[in-house]
């Protein structure tokens, strides 16, 4: 029970990354047969038009774009408010990186591993899943102590990540605006100058109560 006191934030972000994985498990039907493991697309359970599989994929790749957009407000947060937890964005980093990774293993399971190189959008998105595996098996205290200061080296290609990301949304779909806007905010209170303003201000008023 103390661990999880301890831990609470890193808790809430595993439940709140995990939740949306229920509405696809009632997307898909899971058998064995024969001693081997078989998954079965159950369809007619989107309210609008799409297919299934098509679902899965949409559903997917919103949320790793949220909670790649949502890792990325950590400093700003911090610079505004005062307030940070390392392991905290360390499970949105992970949870990144998971719902990343079922979004790609969706659309090779619709398209094909080919298809990945016909377009663009598909290539900056395939790149960012590369970028996104190593962060996501070195988002631990083991990694932090081994690699030491070449492990903020290694994570800070997350913005590389966040950009391919934001390219290959951009092709696709209009909703990167709101990503994009969040994200453009984020990197414009990180400048030095407007930084350590947000931050003076922070201090004195916390001075003056």
């Amino acid at each position: 029970m103390n661990l999880i006191k301890k831990n609470y934030g890193w808790v809430l972000v595993v439940i709140l990354a995990s939740l949306p994985l229920l509405i696809l498990s009632s997307m898909v039907s899971i058998s064995v047969i024969e001693g081997t493991l078989k998954l079965t697309l159950i369809e007619n359970q989107a309210a609008s038009n799409s297919d299934t599989l098509e679902m899965l994929y949409h559903i997917t790749g919103e949320f790793a774009i949220r909670w790649m957009t949502a890792v990325l407000t950590c400093t700003p947060f911090f610079i505004l408010f005062g307030v940070t937890n390392l392991y905290v964005r360390q499970a949105m980093g992970i949870a990144t990186a998971v719902w990343s990774l079922l979004h790609f293993i969706i659309f090779i399971w619709a398209a094909g591993m080919l298809e990945t190189f016909t377009q663009f959008n598909y290539i900056a998105g395939f790149i960012a899943v590369l970028i996104l595996i190593p962060l996501l098996f070195t988002s631990n205290r083991k990694s932090m102590k081994m690699l030491k200061k070449n492990w903020k080296k290694l994570q800070s290609f997350s913005y590389v990540a966040i950009f391919l990301t934001l390219v290959h949304v951009a092709i696709l779909e209009k909703t990167w605006t709101i990503y994009a806007t969040i994200v453009g905010v984020g990197f414009i209170i990180r400048i030095p100058f407007i930084k350590e303003k947000f931050i003076r201000l922070r201090t004195n008023k916390n001075n003056s109560n």
